[in-house]
């Protein structure tokens, strides 16, 4: 029987729908991860974006869709309605899918790879539930200086995003080093690089006995002290023996750790060579013992089995 002048199709998809948006809440609380849909103003904000560019009518892949400007309360990360309240909009434009009834193209915000929903969150919901792959949409782009992919939205995430936002606003080193890319895994991190380029500064300024401006500064600590040690880490292969951290986390713990070799050795120049292979040796991480092995096949069941029910 029909409902509300819906089929019974429409009903049970949008049952479907609910059913697996609350299984992947469950187990996203027993993995001690969230399920919020990306919000647009949070984004915004974190990296200082500036403006919109309109790029026109495109067609984008749903899948690079990660959030919403005004509803990502009402949806999870996987675009699945969070209420029962969504149900005849949800259900309405489901209809029009079955029938293939054309709907205006969706209003799009992008951010690098990704893009946010500014008018269509229902379409989109419903085109994933039915598996569509791409959608049209009007896009409206925001520039910013951090790239920004699809495995860097999430909350921890763009915290370090943020971060890196606010070092290259007050470095300018996108602008004096575009190929640049600064990285870190861990917060707190890109205030630790502009104390270093301040005494990076103040060292200069006693060696040359003159006045450093701050892009000179940043460029020669860019080219002499953070860029040896990153090539060592490269050369030697060190990163590999590191999972999970990039070559910004190795240059602060291998710079920490020459200025400690240089004071066990009453001043002696240690090189970022040395200094990269010495704590490559002491730190490598040991292998993950049998409850951390555990630990990750749960974790990774548990994730496996959130994608299973997406799809």
């Amino acid at each position: 029987m029909a409902l509300s002048g819906f089929s019974t199709q429409d009903a049970s998809g949008f049952r479907a729908a609910r059913e697996k948006a609350f299984l992947r809440s469950i187990l996203g609380f027993l993995i001690g991860k969230h399920d919020k849909l990306m919000a647009w103003d949070e984004v915004a904000d974190k990296l200082k974006l500036r403006g919109l560019i309109s790029r026109g009518l495109q067609t984008v892949e749903i899948d690079k869709i990660v959030g919403s400007v005004g509803r990502y309360r009402d949806f999870d990360d996987a675009f699945l309605p969070r209420s029962n309240d969504l149900s005849e909009r949800w259900r309405r434009i489901s209809r029009a899918f079955y029938d293939e009834v054309s709907l205006p193209p969706a209003q799009l915000y992008r951010v690098g790879e990704v893009y946010f929903v500014l008018d269509g969150n229902h379409r989109v919901s419903v085109a994933k539930e039915m598996g569509v792959k791409f959608i049209d949409a009007e896009v409206m782009e925001a520039i910013t200086r951090v790239p920004v992919t699809e495995s860097d939205i999430d909350a921890e995430k763009l915290e370090l995003l943020g971060e890196y936002a606010d070092f290259l606003e007050r470095t300018r080193l996108d602008k004096l080093r575009p190929d640049q890319n600064i990285r870190f895994s861990i917060g707190g991190a890109y205030g630790r690089l502009i104390e270093h380029i301040a005494m990076h500064r103040y060292y200069m300024g006693l060696e040359q006995k003159r006045d450093i401006d701050e892009d000179e500064a940043v460029t020669d600590w860019y080219d002499h002290v953070y860029l040896p040690i990153v090539q060592s880490v490269r050369d030697q292969g060190v990163l590999a023996d590191f999972p999970g951290r990039t070559e910004a986390d190795l240059y602060l713990w291998v710079i920490e750790h020459q200025h400690h070799l240089r004071e066990q050795n009453a001043g002696a120049e240690v090189s970022a060579e040395a200094a990269t292979t010495d704590y490559a040796e002491h730190f490598k991480p040991t292998p993950p013992g049998p409850i951390a092995r555990a630990r990750e096949a749960v974790e990774n069941l548990v994730e496996h089995l959130r994608d299973e029910i997406r799809d």
